[in-house]
């Protein structure tokens, strides 16, 4: 799919416009998918689990028309105040959307060929997240549209076959696409499934529009995102980051941000600094990069450390972090 997508055309009778929300359990390549789409990076990637934490705004234009996606956090069993806030975030997309596109990851779905009686040999049985998901959607009334996402992943192809039948068999998706959202794999058939699910209109935003998120929250997502890639086990789950400070300098044609990665403990935040100050440099470097790569300009890239003890732990707390419902309504 050529990333740099034609401008919108006129609102005609044969123009679409519409908003879809992306769904899906964690790490199943929501995320991915939108960048793909969009043809831009703007959902951060990794291969952690719950890496998107904020529903994220992604602009599509095309000959059809425009669709303005939202990617939200993975639908999972939550236990902290941050993990309600993230599935709370999924469900509140649903909200005056046009459409779905649920993901699913076809890697993680093949399982044991024991399954129930009513089911092909070979299906999968869902998740207690996902069953609760697709009641969800059943309720919402809204076209569902279903993305078998990393099909280049399943070597044995044969077992695809029981798998796309039990999906089928549910009757409740508007249309149903193996897709690989990392190599574009009918990913321009998505597209054109989603299409002729959304009502006809004039563009929702002007061509010029990607995001409605702002430089300085993608840039800290960055900054999120190398945390996540560099360190490891459980602790990027207990990081977040602020960013302090940005000054545009257009006499020089850059930009000075100033960012902190704040943590639940002492002992977090000697990991996250490393010994000398090793990992937190090569954080900051990795970060300057993407970052000078969005901005299209160069992005000096001071980072600090600081403990806000429990932070995941309650509503307030997560609240003056940025993770407020309110805030994104």
């Amino acid at each position: 799919m050529d990333p740099e997508q034609p401008a919108i055309p006129t609102a005609t009778v044969d123009t679409v416009a519409g908003v879809v929300a992306i769904v899906g359990e964690p790490n199943v390549g929501k995320s991915t998918l939108l960048n793909y789409i969009v043809g831009e990076k703007l959902a951060i990637v990794t291969p952690k689990p719950q890496t998107t934490r904020n529903r994220i705004l992604g602009v599509w234009n095309g000959p059809a028309g425009q669709i303005v996606f939202v990617d939200t956090p993975g639908v999972h069993s939550a236990r902290s105040a941050l993990g309600k806030f993230m599935v709370d975030e999924a469900y509140r997309a649903l909200e005056g959307v046009d459409a779905v596109l649920m993901v699913v990851d076809l890697s993680k779905t093949l399982g044991p060929s024991v399954s129930p009686r009513h089911l092909p040999r070979g299906a999968r049985k869902g998740s207690v997240v996902e069953s609760a998901l697709l009641e969800r959607l059943k309720h919402s009334k809204k076209p569902v549209i279903l993305a078998l996402n990393k099909v280049d992943q399943v070597k044995e192809k044969a077992k695809l076959f029981p798998l796309l039948e039990q999906w089928s068999a549910s009757n409740q998706f508007a249309a149903l696409v193996p897709i690989s959202a990392s190599k574009g794999t009918s990913v321009d058939r998505l597209v054109k499934e989603i299409c002729g699910h959304l009502p006809k209109g004039a563009p929702l935003y002007d061509a010029d529009t990607l995001t409605d998120r702002t430089e300085r929250f993608l840039v800290g997502e960055l900054i999120r995102e190398q945390v996540f890639l560099q360190l490891y086990q459980e602790l990027p789950f207990s990081t977040c980051v602020e960013v302090d400070m940005w000054e545009e300098r257009p006499s020089k044609g850059d930009v000075v941000i100033n960012a902190t990665i704040v943590v639940e403990r002492d002992s977090q935040k000697a990991i996250v600094l490393g010994h000398g100050g090793e990992v937190i440099r090569e954080i900051g470097k990795a970060a300057r990069e993407e970052a000078s790569k969005l901005l299209g300009r160069p992005a000096h890239l001071k980072l600090f450390v600081k403990v806000q003890r429990d932070w995941t732990t309650t509503t307030q707390a997560i609240g003056q972090l940025g993770y407020d419902p309110e805030s994104n309504s």
